[in-house]
């Protein structure tokens, strides 16, 4: 006999949340400041708890669960700082949690006098388990403790001066009946008796993750399809990760019919943890759907969450993580590498492989997207070169650079910087040691820019005093463009090479521009080498280019 039994199912065989999609975003409640501080190893001290209740409101939060006033003195001192010292904006709600428990009832009431609108979560235990083994009560001792409860707020909220909010969770909804915890919900909104203005919150806790997200989709539209007065209730789900998929049970929960959501930042909560609201929030504004709160700048909100919570953030985390925007792999990078340029050069939606999102939305730069280590590919680097040092690598270079690269990331055992990958870049193409060096050269006809590349009518001739090892030579020579004109010069000391690509561009704007030069020359034997060169001078530019490649053919020989 099996020690575990599956869970059972409902038949919902007209269920209709399969067919919908997500087209708004839920009302938003987190939970950080009660239901995650209580899973923290070490709650938040009331600085702390400051300092993350002021982040949630500036993310555009209008319910925040501060505390379980009855159950410690902190959360009860905390929630009468609040409201006290006037930290609570008009536009935001708190929401306060009791049990079903006159004294403690009674104790939030206390804590919540002079503020101008609360939602009181009020909730007790109705699965079998609890029921039978925890409390040892019928279903109607139970629903009766929680219309009992209902009515002691109702008669409280007589004669606060604010505004009250019931909300009731029937907790471990999860493992109830489901027949169960409908009589249960309706029972509350029953005794409760709204106004026709009034709108109760009937939260479903998936309290323990014990189905696929599917199932508790199912009891969400069973539930919504047979609670009473529909339409001035607030069905809103608080789903656990035990299974691994909260995020997933919240969203199917929305297809289903749940108007609202409670979780908390990065999914802090006992056990596995609780929904993500950050996941959740950006999967929505991956498929264009505005998520109603604020993470343009995702860095500051992990690092006032670690900071408070002593939490870390795992760097595999949706979105959040250090490496969820980053590419290693080889062939990953070539795609990233190519989608971010055309994106950039078009008017188009965003469509870059392997990023749901544009990284600068949520505040993060596209340094840290490729990064490099021995498993890196070609492109890679050249987008490193390209996007923080501003070289244009021809694609001819990719290979000899993808392979010094990978090279240095093996020697040094580890991932390199993006300085790390400029200093190899540097010191292979652009500071290359070696025989060749020319000390000074005059060209003719004498102007201030010369056409590298030149054309059929523009004959250059240049004159250059070159240093091979430590012979001193006067080499001359002309051409079709400079380049031209000193590889027939090199011809006199008995170099004999052909280039095979060049290019250019401006590295830097202004009066100290500089230019950049790329050369790949073929010797005799068809091998190619390249070399790099640098300068406010566009020849002097170009001249170095073709030495440094000169001394990369001659290391290889």
């Amino acid at each position: 006999m099996s020690k575990y039994v599956p869970f059972t199912t409902i038949n919902l065989n007209d269920r209709t949340w399969p067919q919908k999609r997500i087209e708004k975003h839920p009302i938003w409640c987190s939970v950080d400041l009660r239901d995650g501080n209580q899973a923290l190893a070490n709650p938040m001290n009331p600085q702390q708890k400051m300092q993350f209740f002021t982040m949630l409101v500036s993310m555009g939060f209008k319910e925040i669960e501060i505390s379980f006033p009855s159950a410690s003195r902190d959360d009860y001192d905390f929630t009468r700082m609040l409201i006290n010292d006037n930290h609570i904006p008009d536009d935001c709600t708190i929401q306060i949690l009791t049990q079903a428990r006159n004294h403690l009832i009674e104790k939030s009431f206390d804590a919540i006098s002079g503020c101008k609108r609360v939602i009181v979560h009020l909730y007790n235990s109705t699965s079998p388990a609890q029921r039978d083994i925890v409390f040892k009560k019928s279903r109607k001792e139970i629903i009766d403790i929680a219309t009992d409860a209902t009515k002691l707020i109702r008669d409280l909220s007589s004669k606060f001066d604010g505004e009250i909010i019931l909300e009731y969770s029937p907790e471990s909804f999860s493992q109830t009946e489901i027949d169960f915890a409908c009589d249960i919900c309706n029972s509350v909104y029953e005794t409760w008796e709204p106004d026709p203005h009034e709108k109760v919150i009937i939260n479903l806790p998936s309290t323990v993750e014990v189905a696929t997200p599917n199932v508790f989709a199912d009891y969400i539209e069973y539930v919504s399809r047979s609670l009473q007065h529909r339409e001035q209730i607030i069905l809103s789900v608080h789903t656990h990760n035990d299974r691994g998929c909260a995020v997933a049970a919240a969203e199917l929960a929305q297809l289903a019919g749940a108007d609202r959501v409670e979780g908390t930042l990065f999914g802090n909560g006992e056990r596995t943890g609780n929904t993500d609201l950050i996941t959740l929030a950006l999967n929505l504004y991956s498929q264009g759907i505005d998520p109603g709160i604020n993470i343009s700048d995702i860095q500051q909100i992990c690092d006032i969450y670690q900071n408070c919570t002593g939490m870390q953030i795992h760097p595999r985390q949706p979105y959040a993580g250090e490496f969820v925007f980053t590419a290693f792999s080889g062939s990953h990078q070539d795609a990233i590498s190519k989608g971010l340029a055309y994106y950039s050069s078009n008017n188009v939606n965003w469509n870059v492989p392997y990023l749901p999102i544009d990284p600068s939305d949520i505040g993060r730069s596209y340094d840290a997207v490729i990064r490099i280590n021995s498993q890196s590919g070609k492109g890679g680097a050249a987008y490193i070169m390209e996007s923080v040092f501003g070289f244009q690598i021809p694609k001819i270079m990719y290979p000899a650079l993808g392979a010094a690269v990978k090279h240095e990331a093996d020697i040094k055992g580890r991932e390199l910087t993006s300085s790390e990958v400029n200093e190899c870049f540097q010191r292979e193409f652009i500071n290359c040691k070696g025989p060749f060096f020319i000390n000074n050269f005059s060209v003719i006809p004498p102007v201030q820019s010369i056409r590298v590349t030149g054309d059929e009518n523009q004959i250059i001739s240049i004159s250059a005093e070159i240093r091979v090892d430590s012979d001193v030579r006067v080499i001359k020579g002309s051409g079709n463009g400079i380049i031209n004109a000193l590889t027939n010069a090199l011809k006199d000391i008995g170099v004999f090479i052909s280039v095979k690509s060049f290019h250019e561009h401006s590295i830097t704007e202004g009066s100290d521009a500089k230019a950049v030069a790329y050369i790949s020359i073929q010797d005799q034997n068809s091998n190619i080498f390249h070399g790099v060169g640098t300068d406010t001078d566009v020849t002097s530019t170009s001249l170095k280019a073709v030495i440094n490649a000169l001394n990369k053919m001659h290391s290889k020989t």
